[in-house]
């Protein structure tokens, strides 16, 4: 009788190997991006940093450029996160990648953490009051009940 070897990918079993974090430029993201950080610093993970850039249905936009605009929040986080990076170089070495996907911000992420095969992910809590009520991209992600997920205050 032979013994099967599962090669495939275990999510949590070693802890994690690719942290990803949702950034939108608001503070609570960009505070969830140094908490994901410091928890890739301490488990020799990889940091994936994950912008997920609006898609805004035909005619709603009114001829607003807004492809442009959302491209152009895309440019300002990654510039923003860069030079973050590089104040950082020499207190500690963290490897990590940006990464932007296209969707709602739910359906992004999830696309996302699994793309990236993502073993945590860790956002901001939502600044948006009406989320109290609906529920959050946090919450979701949590009932999704797929990966760990950190909720940064």
């Amino acid at each position: 009788m032979t013994e099967h070897v599962n090669t495939g990918f275990e999510r949590g079993t070693d802890g994690p190997k690719v942290i990803l974090a949702g950034v939108d430029g608001s503070e609570s993201s960009l505070r969830a991006a140094a908490y994901a950080a410091g928890l890739a610093r301490r488990q020799n993970a990889l940091l994936a940093l994950v912008y997920v850039q609006p898609v805004v249905p035909a005619g709603a936009a009114l001829g607003a450029p807004v492809a442009d605009t959302t491209g152009e929040i895309a440019e300002g986080l990654v510039a923003e996160i860069r030079a973050s990076a590089e104040r950082l170089k020499g207190i500690y070495e963290v490897r990590w990648e940006f990464h932007t996907f296209r969707g709602d911000p739910y359906a992004g992420l999830v696309s996302a953490a699994q793309e990236l095969m993502a073993d945590a992910v860790v956002v901001g809590a939502s600044e948006q009051a009406g989320h109290r009520i609906v529920g959050s991209v946090a919450i979701r992600l949590v009932k999704a009940g797929r990966w760990p997920v950190t909720v940064v205050p």
